[in-house]
């Protein structure tokens, strides 16, 4: 199953500036972790060391909040995957 991965602006230095990921997984995690096996940088934006995803990490499935049980979401071929990162700044 063929998805796509839509990388946030911060992100895109860790994908060759690629805006878009075609990524390969059944669910969210599997589709991640396809991402992170083509650009191994993006684990550590993604995930803390115990493999959670960061919390200023949010995945978006089709336009629509994955929260909660982001990572065991279903994706079905030509889903779209969009991860936003939360920035704050005073």
């Amino acid at each position: 199953m063929t998805a796509t991965a839509h990388i946030h602006l911060v992100h895109r230095q860790h994908t060759d500036g690629n805006k878009t990921v075609e990524v390969k997984g059944d669910t969210v995690g599997r589709a991640l972790a396809d991402l992170i096996a083509q650009y191994p940088a993006m684990e550590k934006e993604l995930f803390d060391k115990n493999g959670k995803l960061h919390g200023h990490i949010e995945i978006y499935l089709n336009a629509e909040s994955a929260f909660p049980g982001e990572l065991e979401k279903p994706v079905a071929p030509g889903d779209d995957i969009q991860i936003v990162t939360f920035l704050a700044g005073g």
